[in-house]
């Protein structure tokens, strides 16, 4: 079998397609129209993609929409499944609901009605006695443990209104916990032109989330904010986090408190009546290096989209 060598600009190309899969998935993909758009031809393209993304061009696309149609699921209880079948990009409930079925073991139905707003309905199962158990209590337990939490943690929490941000990112697909090294790449490419000066920002775009995607498949661009107009990108990835209304929290956290803080937030903002704008994602910025700090503890400040 023939080894394909993966360069800079070959990657970079991909991601390309793949931004551009992201950004279309409720529309017709077809292999030739998304490898034209990463100037491949399809045969080629078809062989990296999956080199690249360890899956097929197919399974990564509908994997893509499944999930979309999870967080419709999840975030429009208003919307019917059939609706939802064709805004997630599927041509028929049949196949969105074989597919389904086939990726979370369960129905869209069983996956909407199993997943209600947490935190407005008393959620209740039978014990082996039959007797109904209500939840009640440990769910108003669970949401005053975060909301406590994140007032105890943030330093600074806004709603606020910001512009489009220009940035190069370097691509991780997996666990959260293993994007140093997509960081290290970063800095890399980073140092040598004086982007770390302090004149621009470290962040990262977090573009799946970890209640729907597998940790394997998990996406994260590990970002540097950048001036286009004074920095050659030609041998990176760029991308523009798109301006909007976020809520915006700053901690100083340990590495072991992200996951909470994360979840944390969330609670808060369906608490106070924020709903999250899925239209676009969201991201943190560092301000310190972790492991200068006394604590080893991050300076970071987190961007939640809103509408």
């Amino acid at each position: 079998m023939k080894s394909y060598d993966l360069n800079t600009d070959t990657i970079v190309r991909i991601h390309n397609a793949i931004q551009y899969i992201e950004e279309n998935s409720t529309s017709k993909l077809l292999l030739e129209d998304v490898a034209a758009k990463a100037h491949f031809s399809p045969f080629h393209f078809h062989r990296i993609f999956k080199a690249i993304t360890e899956e097929t061009f197919v399974n990564f696309v509908t994997r893509k929409r499944i999930e979309k149609s999870a967080d419709f699921l999840l975030h429009k209880q208003n919307k019917t499944i059939t609706e939802i079948a064709f805004l997630s990009g599927f041509s028929s409930i049949s196949s969105f609901s074989r597919t389904f079925k086939k990726f979370y073991g369960i129905s869209p139905k069983q996956f909407k009605e199993g997943t209600p707003s947490r935190f407005s309905k008393i959620c209740k199962t039978k014990s082996k006695n039959g007797k109904v158990e209500t939840q009640l209590e440990q769910y108003i337990y669970n949401m005053k443990n975060y909301i406590q939490h994140i007032e105890d943690k943030a330093r600074k929490l806004n709603v606020v209104t910001i512009e489009d941000i220009d940035v190069a990112y370097i691509p991780h697909i997996g666990p959260f916990q293993n994007l140093g090294k997509a960081f290290e790449k970063l800095l890399q490419w980073a140092y040598p032109r004086n982007l770390m000066n302090g004149g621009n920002q470290i962040m990262s775009i977090y573009h799946d989330s970890p209640k729907i995607t597998a940790p394997d498949k998990l996406k994260v661009s590990a970002c540097i904010s950048i001036d286009k107009s004074k920095v050659d990108t030609s041998d990176i990835n760029t991308r523009t986090i798109k301006g909007g209304k976020y809520i915006e929290v700053n901690f100083e956290l340990g590495l072991d408190e992200f996951q909470k803080t994360w979840e944390g937030i969330f609670v808060w903002m369906f608490n106070k009546g924020y709903k999250i704008n899925s239209d676009l994602d969201p991201f943190d910025i560092y301000h310190n290096d972790y492991n200068t700090h006394p604590q080893k503890k991050c300076n970071t400040t987190i961007y939640i989209p809103v509408h």
